[in-house]
Formats: C-alpha cells, sequence, structure tokens
C-alpha cells in the first residue's frame, strides 16, 4: 500500500484479518470465556460466515452458540440465534423443535403456536414424523396451556397418531395431564432441560 493510501485510508484493506483469522480468534475467545459469554463470540463468527456466503459453516456456528447460551441459561439469547438459523435454513427441523421449547420456557405462546405449525410441517418433509410425535407429547404433558394443548393434539392429527392426539384433548377439557407443570420457574426449567437435549442430538 503506498504513503498516499495510506494517508487517505485507501488501498484493499490487506492489513484486516481475513475470515478465517477473524472466526478462528472469536471460537478462541469462545472456548476461553467466562461462562455466561461463549456464545456471543460464537454467534458473532456465525454472522462472519453468513456475511461471507457461508450459510452452511454459519448455522454450524449458530447451532454452537445456541449450545452455549442454553448451557449457561441464557433462554432469550439462545431464542434470538435459532430464529436466525430458521432465517437461513427454513427447513431447520431441530431447531424449530428447540425454538418451540424455548417459547414455552418464555411463555410466548404466540411464537409457540407459529414454530409447532412450522415444526410439524418441517418434520413431516424431511421423515422425522416419530421424533415429531415424541417431543410434541412431552410438550403437551408439561404445558399449562389449553391453547397450545388444542394446537399440539391438531399436530398429533396431522402425524398421524389419533391416539395420542385424543389423550391431549382429555388433557385441555378434564383431568390435566399427571406431568403439567403449573408453577411457572418449574416449567421453564424443565422445558430448558428439554431444548438442551434436543440442541444436543447434533445437525437436522
Amino acid at each position: 500500500m503506498s504513503f498516499l493510501s495510506k494517508l487517505f485510508g485507501g488501498g484493499s484493506g490487506a492489513d484486516e484479518p481475513d475470515l478465517e483469522t477473524r472466526i478462528s480468534r472469536l471460537e478462541v475467545e469462545a472456548a476461553n470465556a467466562d461462562a455466561g459469554h461463549r456464545g456471543v463470540s460464537l454467534n458473532r463468527a456465525g454472522d462472519l460466515a453468513l456475511q461471507a456466503d457461508q450459510p452452511e459453516r454459519g448455522v454450524a456456528l449458530y447451532g454452537r452458540a445456541i449450545d452455549a447460551y442454553l448451557e449457561d441459561q441464557h433462554l432469550d439469547a439462545a431464542r434470538g440465534v435459532a430464529n436466525k438459523i430458521v432465517r437461513v435454513h427454513p427447513e431447520a427441523v431441530r431447531t424449530l423443535c428447540t425454538l418451540t421449547w424455548l417459547d414455552l420456557a418464555a411463555r410466548h405462546m404466540a411464537t409457540a403456536l407459529l414454530h409447532l405449525r412450522d415444526y410439524v410441517s418441517a418434520a413431516k418433509r424431511s421423515g422425522h414424523e416419530d421424533l415429531a410425535v415424541d417431543q410434541i407429547h412431552h410438550m403437551a404433558q408439561l404445558a399449562p396451556f389449553g391453547e397450545f394443548l388444542g394446537a399440539a393434539a391438531d399436530a398429533l392429527d396431522q402425524l398421524d397418531r389419533p391416539e395420542i392426539a385424543e389423550e391431549v384433548r382429555e388433557w385441555r377439557t378434564g383431568e390435566p395431564s399427571p406431568y403439567v407443570l403449573n408453577d411457572e420457574h418449574e416449567l421453564a426449567e424443565a422445558c430448558m432441560r428439554a431444548a438442551t437435549a434436543v440442541a444436543a442430538r447434533g445437525d437436522d
């Protein structure tokens, strides 16, 4: 770079760290970060990969950020990164399941219903119906929300499990599930554990 280019800020930016260096630094930063801050660096690394038109790499880094946020119990941050994955990869079955659990943990019913719908659609298209049935049934066992139970029953019908759907409808109109969690904190903790277990399964 010439003297004049340096003086006036021109040039090709060769002195800037390249993508690999920047992402590697963020990964090292995440590995050395205190609990509660690991996800921040991985989230930034995912953003860099996405900006460099590397969506698969970005999604993988975002997945690691979600895992870190969940381990550190940063619910809202995990939800935010999961939403980034869904924008990049709308068929991300595992992420949609994780998001539905996190919505329930946060008691965000409107988004829980939307993500449940998208989760069922993605599971059917990708052949993950059996796993979706297990997850939705588990959600219905814990959730104290009548609106969600109705949607879960409809989802189970769409997944060709009418007998389980009928059980869920009975929890809504009659005796509740023996596992229902009415306490806000108990529900949040149980949903976080479930979301962490889903996230730990790996890629969709």
